[in-house]
């Protein structure tokens, strides 16, 4: 007898987009079972039932492989395949791949550096998960000369929207009268956690760029995207506990710049 599957578990190990974001869509009523708008949890058979997402039959590759790719985001774009507002998206960055990829967490409008993209649902919802915590690294430009005690405080245990953030590593990069520039290096990604937090320090945020995700950096001009390579994808596969530990890492992406 043939095991059933969570309809947003299906989706995601079709490759079409992750678990969180398939639970959003269907959600929206946009996912269909068999002709009837499907409901989150709901269940499939996956060789019996017909899944539908906006009128397209949803179904898992076979001698397929799976693609992973880097893009150097630029401000202006919104982290989204689609817009109903009609505004950029990086969906317009990526439309040469040449199949559907889907990105992998967020950076909002006014944010910058490197967003992942893949059509590996089970790699995007790993790292996306709260358990998953792969250090994020961020260069935030903020106006005037940061002192000790704000940037002490920046470090310490926050209430962001109610919930307690883990303290967040800082050290400046850079100073003068005019600007500071300050490393920060994230274990969680609540939503505009920088800005909030600079907020909170009445810093005024001038620029902020995602510039790591743990080993693997942001190394292509702004608006472009290239292809991860073996080394990099199991690198993220070991971090998020997919495939087994080994001595690989990343030929690309090494830690040079960044204090641990």
């Amino acid at each position: 007898m043939e095991n059933d599957i969570k309809i947003q578990k299906y989706i995601a190990e079709c490759g079409l987009m992750s678990r969180r974001a398939a639970e959003r869509e269907i959600a929206a009523g946009l996912v269909k079972i068999n002709g009837e708008v499907a409901e989150i949890g709901q269940r499939v058979r996956p060789t019996k039932d017909r899944v539908e997402y906006k009128g397209a039959v949803v179904a898992k590759k076979r001698g397929t492989h799976h693609t992973y790719l880097m893009l150097n985001k630029p401000t202006g774009y919104l982290t989204t395949m689609s817009d109903d507002k009609g505004r950029k998206t990086v969906a317009d960055l990526v439309s040469d791949v040449g199949v559907r990829v889907y990105p992998v967490g967020r950076l909002d409008m006014d944010s910058e550096g490197l967003l992942l993209f893949t059509d590996d649902g089970d790699l995007a919802n790993a790292l996306t998960h709260p358990r998953h915590h792969i250090a994020k690294y961020y260069d935030v430009t903020v106006e005037g000369a940061v002192n000790r005690p704000t940037l002490n405080k920046l470090s310490s245990e926050m209430e962001i929207d109610g919930y307690r953030i883990l303290p967040v590593e800082c050290h400046i990069l850079k100073k003068s009268e005019e600007k500071t520039v300050i490393r920060m290096v994230l274990f969680e990604g609540r939503n505009r956690q920088i800005r909030k937090m600079c907020e909170q320090c009445e810093l005024v945020v001038k620029k902020l760029r995602r510039v790591a995700l743990g080993d693997l950096e942001v190394d292509i001009a702004k608006g472009k995207w290239r292809y991860l390579d073996k080394h990099e994808v199991d690198y993220l596969k070991e971090a998020c506990g997919l495939i087994p530990a080994s001595k690989s890492a990343p030929e690309k992406g090494n830690t040079r710049g960044r204090k641990r």
